[in-house]
């Protein structure tokens, strides 16, 4: 709660609200008739030339801006000229250069094998996106501007469905760059967002485009209606709960099936008319009871408007005092005969000011209007975030509106209004944060009932989402009041505010549904299945659509009733995986199998999966570059003699090594060594067999133990005993121990993941602790990503999603080993709920020869904090307050993160991590005190386990 401290003598008003309509400095516009037809602009709907006029500044006009095979009249081409125009003021004004014309020679490529964000509208709305996305995805965020520029075509065996193709576009690129390109063949959209409008032109054309598409469609001119009729929003939130609206009297004339019957909502009284004529008694009542309700509250004013597609924009809005029932029934009678079907008349409460205390005096004049507008988008599994909030301020005795103010943050906004206190500033935020979030997945449960028809394609959905806010005081709490949701003024406004500063939220909803989109049907050879631990990976193929077709030695896995073809073969004998990547290419043939990819997660078949691609003529990394990662000495040795150019060079992260095999080299290796030491399984996984050595007789023991009880698959299956157990020898290295898990794709790194680890279990290395996102100062991450990076591309990994294992060092980051596959354990879990970046989705395209779209520089939702649980350690509490389904239904209720990483509770000399437990918070310290208090209470934490120390790194 954020009470409101004792108001002083001195004091300035946060002001009254109105819906936010656009409104000119009068409050009472014309009732005059509004027809589609006379709606002005070419988005908007309308006929007409552009504003008279020009924008200031120079720039080149003798450029391209016809499109071949589709000619534009004198209208629409002057539309098409005001629009560049528009674009270079814009670039010309945030201090960028002119856009290059280079139409003359087109580009080139296949139109479906990548990534592009296409958006047809106005360059000021979206010139922030469209920046932002030239820096995450070059050349691939497309302007359209002109919907001439676009083709439909149908789309080739979904009947009713069409692609759409770009045959001419500004793309954006890094540094601001712009460039007026065609492109031959056409393009073909893997995301399509355009500014829509009710009227019959270019609005209407853009709404037609968006019809129907094959690709995600970011808007629809079916779900823009929804979205803009004030009182389906309103009721919608109002019955959602969390979101306060203001107190509303509708009368409805024959209104959609969407507003027909259903529970009440509170605050929100609608009628319903069956005419529109002889009204005078039913609305005198209703108005009478409402302007007396306690609903009201302290609101002093009401508003009188219109409600319906037809009135967005300027629309009849009167304002009058509370006390004058008849003034406000004449108007309410007078607004009636306005209505068509399905329209409405709108009462509502004008919320009260919200008194702010101000230090020293106010400054003179009239109070401020404070308008609170929040952008907020779909994420990874349809889940709202709010991704900006802006503010404008302004006398209030002049409602505000869009375009009317300059964007300010809200700590500025708010400090004018007299709140400048830190903390109170951020109760608001985390107010209008929860409420705007509130609203999207409101609109995301609506959607969810309609049918392709009613949201203008299967593709068409809301995924950003503006609310505008009143801010009031309910129960002496300052509270944000929904006032009306939007499609893309909120953006415009936060792109404004943010100048180069560009909102991120925005482009990665459109680089993860472009991703689904060029993935979905593609075919894929999977070589290894594995265990528990990588049960996602079915239910994850299919929601992405992908056909999957697997590779497994055991012929009873549970995913062969999952993947559409299941070929059982034996891949445990590494030694012979030339061999079987022939044999099982001829499999792949006879079968008639078309892959698009093929890869793998699974340690044990990651050489084989490089030869099978090298087999079939497959994307993949060199199999001589997967060998000398898989091979832990090979790998570090390699390193060492890397020196450079470039600078710093890959050698400086390696560690001195040696490779064990006999005990002769036991002995060798000793002397060469400097010890304490770690010896580990060459081909090893998930620690075992992995121990601090501190004397050769200590490496002697363990070398024969490891011999002794690690022969063969059958000792320990999936920890790379195929391989044979040879070992090897390092250097043990003092610092903190971190994973960086990376994206490459033909040698640039797209993304990057630090996670920070705590203690292991000395002697054994056995993994204890984790943390996400890492804790560490910029400088320190960027050095672990660099080296993570230099290490991959010194060993020849140049595509693939790869988990390196470094040491923080006060020389550096030094490696701990190579995993070149996709993080093990909880890491994949972690970045999608973090991140909203799948690893696996990244794998699979990079397999496919496609680049991954993904953002460049993510930012995380909050923090990670988990510990694993072990059977030496916390058998009995896994089998009864830590039980396997009590973890499970903590994270189903969305208290714990909880990843099994192993199927039954039998415990082993050489053992790996059973499961992980994790609590998010806010902060790296929220999220800690919440692991630790959960682990206390189920027995994970004790003597023998000290969390608490495990945690102790992180901080």
């Amino acid at each position: 709660m954020c009470p409101l401290p004792t108001l002083p003598k001195t004091y300035r008003f946060c002001p009254s609200q109105l819906s936010l309509d656009a409104l000119g400095p009068e409050w009472d516009c014309p009732l005059g008739s509004k027809d589609l037809e006379e709606e002005e602009g070419p988005w908007g709907g309308g006929s007409g030339l552009p504003p008279p006029g020009c924008f200031p500044g120079t720039w080149r006009h003798d450029v391209g801006l016809d499109c071949k095979g589709s000619l534009e009249g004198a209208e629409a081409r002057a539309w098409t000229v005001y629009y560049y125009s528009l674009l270079q003021s814009c670039l010309q004004q945030a201090g960028l250069p002119e856009t290059q014309d280079r139409s003359h020679v087109p580009r080139t490529g296949c139109p479906g094998a990548e990534v592009t964000l296409c958006i047809l509208g106005s360059p000021s709305t979206f010139l922030s996106v469209l920046l932002e996305g030239g820096v995450q995805s070059p050349g691939n965020m497309l302007l359209c501007l002109s919907p001439a520029w676009l083709t439909k075509v149908p789309a080739p065996g979904q009947p009713g469905e069409a692609i759409l193709l770009v045959s001419k576009a500004v793309s954006f690129h890094p540094g601001g760059l712009t460039f007026l390109d065609d492109f031959v063949p056409p393009r073909r959209a893997t995301y399509f967002l355009a500014g829509l409008g009710p009227g019959p032109g270019r609005g209407r054309e853009a709404a037609e485009l968006a019809r129907d598409l094959t690709c995600p469609t970011g808007a629809s001119a079916e779900l823009a209606r929804l979205l803009e009729d004030r009182l389906l929003t309103r009721r919608l939130l109002a019955q959602q709960g969390s979101v306060a609206v203001p107190a509303t009297l509708a009368f409805t004339y024959k209104p959609p099936a969407l507003l027909r019957g259903g529970d009440a909502s509170p605050g929100l009284r609608l009628v319903e008319l069956s005419g529109k004529e002889g009204q005078e008694t039913l609305v005198k009542e209703e108005v009478g009871a409402f302007l007396h309700s306690e609903a009201l509250g302290d609101a002093l004013q009401v508003a009188v408007k219109l409600s319906g597609w037809r009135w967005r924009g300027q629309q009849a809005l009167r304002l009058y005092p509370r006390v004058e029932l008849g003034t406000v029934v004449d108007t309410v009678l007078a607004l009636l005969e306005k209505l068509e079907e399905e329209e409405s008349v709108l009462v509502e409460a004008v919320c009260p000011p919200a008194r702010l205390p101000f230090p020293g005096s106010p400054p003179p004049g009239p109070g401020l209007a404070v308008r609170i507008c929040a952008v907020v988008c779909r994420t990874q599994g349809d889940k709202p975030l709010l991704s900006k909030v802006v503010c404008s301020v302004g006398r209030e005795d002049r409602p505000l509106r869009h375009q009317s103010a300059l964007p300010q943050t809200l700590e500025v906004a708010l400090a004018w209004c007299g709140l400048g206190e830190t903390a109170q500033v951020a109760v608001v935020r985390q107010r209008v944060k929860a409420a705007a979030e509130a609203a999207l997945a409101a609109v995301l449960a609506l959607e969810a009932g309609l049918s392709s028809e009613q949201r203008g394609g299967r593709r068409a959905r809301t995924d950003f989402l503006g609310v505008d806010f009143a801010l009031t005081v309910a129960g002496r709490t300052l509270t944000p009041v929904a006032l009306e949701l939007n499609g893309c003024l909120c953006l415009e406004a936060c792109g404004a505010l943010e100048g180069l500063r560009r909102p991120r939220r925005s482009v990665e909803t459109m680089l993860r549904s472009s991703a689904r989109y060029l993935m979905e049907g593609k075919q894929l050879l999977l070589i290894g299945a594995g265990g528990v631990s990588k049960k996602f990976v079915w239910e994850a193929a299919r929601d992405y659509g992908l056909k999957l077709h697997l590779v497994e030695s055991d012929p009873n896995h549970f995913a062969s009733q999952l993947v559409h073809t299941f070929i059982h073969f034996d891949v445990t004998e590494h030694r012979r995986d030339e061999e079987n990547a022939r044999l099982l290419a001829e499999l792949v043939r006879a079968r008639g199998l078309q892959l698009d990819g093929c890869f793998s997660y699974w340690d044990d078949c990651l050489v084989l999966t490089a030869l099978l691609c090298q087999e079939l003529g497959l994307p993949c990394s060199p199999p001589a570059a997967m060998r000398l990662a898989k091979q832990k000495s090979c790998t570090q040795l390699h390193l060492l003699r890397c020196h450079g150019p470039p600078w710093p060079a890959p050698s400086l992260h390696a560690v001195p090594c040696c490779p064990l095999e006999s005990e002769a080299d036991v002995e060798k290796a000793v002397h060469q060594v400097p010890l304490p030491g770690v010896m580990k399984l060459e081909f090893g996984a998930g620690a075992v067999g992995v121990r601090l050595v501190e004397d050769a007789p200590q490496c002697h023991e363990h070398f024969s133990r490891i011999s002794r009880d690690l022969q063969g698959e059958a000792d320990h299956p999936g920890i790379g005993l195929g391989w044979g157990n040879a070992m090897l020898l390092m250097e043990f290295v003092e610092g903190t121990e971190h994973d960086v898990d990376l994206v490459l794709f033909g040698g640039r790194l797209l993304a990057a993941f630090v996670s920070d680890n705590g203690p292991t279990r000395l002697p054994g290395f056995t993994e204890t602790a984790a943390c996400m996102p890492t804790g560490l100062a910029a400088e320190q991450e960027a050095q672990l990503v660099q080296a993570a990076f230099r290490c991959c591309l010194g060993c020849g990994l140049l595509d693939g999603v790869f988990n390196v294992e470094l040491k923080l060092t006060a020389a550096g980051p030094k490696l701990i080993e190579i995993n070149p596959r996709m993080g093990g354990f909880y890491l994949r879990d972690w970045i999608l709920e973090l991140y909203g970046v799948d690893l696996l989705l990244a794998a699979a395209m990079v397999a496919c020869g496609l680049r991954p779209a993904l953002p460049m520089r993510p930012r995380a939702r909050g923090h990670l904090v988990g510990v694993m649980c072990l059977l030496s350690q916390h058998l009995q509490v896994l089998s009864s307050t830590a039980s396997r389904e009590s973890l499970q239904a903590l994270h189903d209720q969305g208290l714990v993160r909880f990843n099994l990483l192993e199927e039954v509770l039998v415990p082993g000399e050489y053992e790996e991590p059973y499961c992980s437990v994790a609590c998010t918070g806010s902060s790296l310290a929220e999220a800690r005190l919440r692991l630790l208090g959960l682990c206390q209470g189920l027995g994970i934490d004790g003597p023998h386990y000290p969390v608490a120390y495990f945690l102790s790194h992180f901080k």
